[in-house]
């Protein structure tokens, strides 16, 4: 009786906030992901743009909670942080309200539980559900028979020929001999959340395909099986498949965000295993993994044993051996060299961790050793005189979490090998239903040495830095929050274009505005400072300069109706401002996405404009694509972009994609370098994709 008054007066109170909730989800599209994901995904581009953007795994993640949403009544811990959008203490405040109340009745009662606001449940709707629990323990033969079943074919070209496609190749060495598509293969077969499997095929453009080189056909290759909850096997993992343990300092392989407007998403959550089925061809292991768990322990282990690319010297005054100077990550097999590269190093790896949860007290210990056939010697260079190196190397870390009320601890202590040193520790407070706040202090290092990682640092790999970051977000009303961060850091010892130590700082404010379920307004201003060598006099020494950057951004999006909504966006960046490489870019755009309700077609569509100073005044924006696919190209120069995105639903099993996209430079006549130079002022490109579901 209790429970129920409860909610009836819930109900009473909050049926308009929620009402907005749940029609904001009857109308929500594929094409129009959540705005903190958008620029989380242009943050990770805009810090390492040598990244593949092929690793969908996080896209086909919550296209599979869609299908089979998570049953709020069966699930665990683990489970609910494998959503991505609970913090620590929304899930352990839930896991103590379910404890007292009891299964819950319906989504309407999610308003109840400390610390869940409409926001947080509004992003959970279309991947939760709440009904009578399910046999998480179906017999493994059903599992492999009433499963569904996908293929999706998707090629993608650049229809301006390049320079690498244009060479004679009689004459020269260095050219790309393959077709311009880019091929991708992925035939999947899962049932709910519990098996799956898959194969993965994929070919770059400009690579050779069932001829030369690739006589085999595509170039790269990718098969999984993975289950879960099969008695005190938790997972167990066959074929490719990522790891992720602590907080990123020993290994993580899985998408992790790292600053951003969601200021309480700083920790790393993830199961220790996950499947693999992407196209991107470096970050993931091939062999076994398994993780079984009794009552409050939990047990992972996995060997691992691949080829990887590298580049591959000799030379007699290094160990009178071969060596290889650098692991290769771009996944390019095209010219000659990126051929002899391929799978040149071979990598074994195994590790493994053991977890208890007494409470709300986890402590894990982490473990990561690698043997490599070949070397890892850097250049001579003052900058890699603590880079990784050797043929062996691990690391070892302890992890901890502890939530008290309000307040939520978490961190990882880790070491390397040669002794280097890390340390990561974060604290997230609920200070009240409409305040959050965030902190994190990392200490790595200039000694550790790591690889496959991803904890939350300034920098890609977790070295040579110290830094402090402070979070807070505040929901003054129902209509307004504003997302605040600071991070102050340093870099100890140089860096690659850094040649002395440097100090940095980054500080972001945003303001969003919802008042209804039809417009949303966000601003934003971002200010970052840090070190880089600046030697246009050419000078004996390099001298190190810090280069401000500034950027301001506004963005709305309007629902026009039931079918059509329209987004705008335009952003201000001032590079180096009052100094001597004085850059301003510049950025406009408008979007349109339909999506009736009942009908087989959709689409959305893109009109920029851009100027820029140079590429220090860059600009990245996130365009919506085909399913499992995401472009955020970077624009800089003068400039017009637009593309149409598509799609269509033949049949209840077979649906369509086409997204064609252009840029035009109405003052360039030549666009890119090298062998990707084109000659004329337009890049367009074309992506067909084909979805068969049985």
């Amino acid at each position: 009786m209790r429970k129920l008054t409860a909610i009836l007066g819930l109900l009473v109170l909050n049926s308009f906030a929620f009402a907005q909730v749940t029609d904001s989800v009857k109308t929500n599209t594929d094409q129009l992901p959540a705005t903190n994901t958008e620029q989380q995904l242009e943050n990770i581009t805009e810090n390492n743009e040598d990244l593949e953007n092929e690793d969908d795994s996080y896209l086909q993640q919550m296209v599979q909670f869609q299908k089979n949403p998570v049953n709020l009544n069966s699930a665990d811990e683990n489970m609910l942080k494998e959503l991505l959008i609970l913090t620590p203490i929304q899930v352990q405040n839930f896991i103590s309200y379910r404890a007292v109340m009891g299964k819950l009745i319906n989504i309407y009662e999610l308003q109840a539980v400390p610390g869940w606001n409409i926001r947080t449940i509004q992003r959970l709707l279309p991947y939760i559900s709440v009904g009578s629990s399910m046999n998480i323990t179906a017999d493994l033969s059903d599992r492999f028979r009433n499963g569904d079943q996908s293929v999706l074919i998707r090629v993608s070209q650049t229809l301006e020929r390049s320079r690498g496609f244009l060479i004679d190749s009689a004459t020269a060495t260095n050219f790309y001999p393959g077709s311009p598509q880019k091929l991708l293969l992925r035939y999947k077969y899962v049932y709910k959340n519990l098996l799956q499997y898959g194969i993965v095929a994929e070919k770059d453009a400009g690579e050779e395909f069932f001829k030369g080189s690739q006589k085999r056909g595509f170039d790269f290759y990718s098969a999984h099986l993975f289950i879960r909850n099969l008695g005190i096997i938790k997972s167990l993992a066959l074929g490719d498949f990522t790891v992720n343990f602590g907080q990123g300092l020993t290994q993580w392989q899985s998408l992790a965000f790292k600053k951003g407007p969601d200021i309480t998403a700083i920790k790393r959550q993830s199961a220790a295993l996950r499947p693999y089925n992407s196209a991107a061809e470096i970050n993931f292991h091939r062999g076994l993994g398994i993780t079984i768990g009794k009552d409050k322990w939990q047990a992972t282990v996995f060997g691992s044993y691949r080829k990887t690319d590298a580049n591959f010297s000799s030379d007699s005054t290094v160990f009178d051996d071969n060596f290889v100077s650098s692991l290769q990550t771009s996944g390019y097999h095209r010219t000659k060299s990126e051929v002899d590269d391929r799978g040149i190093q071979r990598q074994l790896t195994f590790g493994g961790n053991v977890s208890v949860q007494l409470g709300k007290l986890h402590v894990g210990v982490n473990g990561i050793q690698y043997q490599l056939k070949y070397p890892l010697i850097k250049d001579a260079q003052p900058y890699n005189l603590y880079s990784l190196n050797g043929k062996s190397f691990g690391n070892f870390s302890a992890d901890y979490s502890y939530t008290f009320k309000n307040l939520h601890f978490f961190g990882e202590l880790a070491s390397s090998g040669n002794q280097g040193k890390a340390f990561v520790n974060g604290l997230l407070i609920s200070v009240s239903n409409n305040v959050d706040m965030s902190f994190l202090y990392r200490n790595i290092s200039k000694r550790y040495q790591s690889l496959y990682t991803n904890a939350f640092t300034e920098a890609y790999l977790p070295n040579n830095e110290k830094g402090l970051f402070s979070g807070i977000t505040v929901r003054p009303t129902s209509q307004w929050q504003i997302d605040a961060y600071a991070d102050i850091y340093k870099f100890p010892w140089l860096k690659f274009r850094v040649d002395a130590p440097t100090t940095g700082s980054d500080y972001f404010v945003q303001a969003t505005y919802k008042p209804n379920k039809q417009l949303e307004i966000y601003s934003r201003y971002k200010r970052e400072s840090k070190g880089i060598n600046y030697n246009p006099a050419e000078a004996v020494l390099n001298p190190v300069v810090y280069q401000p950057k500034k950027n301001w951004r506004m963005q709305f999006s309007y629902k026009i109706n039931q079918r059509f909504t329209l987004r705008s966006r335009t952003e201000i960046v001032w590079f180096d401002k009052k100094g001597p490489a004085s850059e301003e870019g510049f950025l406009i755009y408008a979007d349109l996405y339909y999506k009736p309700l009942r009908n087989a077609l959709s689409a959305n569509m893109r009109l920029a404009y851009f100027e820029t100073g140079g590429y220090n005044s860059r600009l990245y924006a996130y365009e919506a694509d085909v399913l499992y696919y995401f472009s955020i190209p970077v624009l800089y120069d003068k400039g017009y972009r637009y593309y149409i995105n598509v799609n269509y639903d033949l049949t209840r099993k077979l649906s369509l994609w086409l997204k064609w996209a252009q840029t035009i430079y109405p003052d360039k006549n030549i666009i890119g370098s090298g062998l990707d130079e084109i000659k004329g002022n337009k890049r367009s490109e074309l992506r067909l994709q084909a979805l068969y579901k049985f």
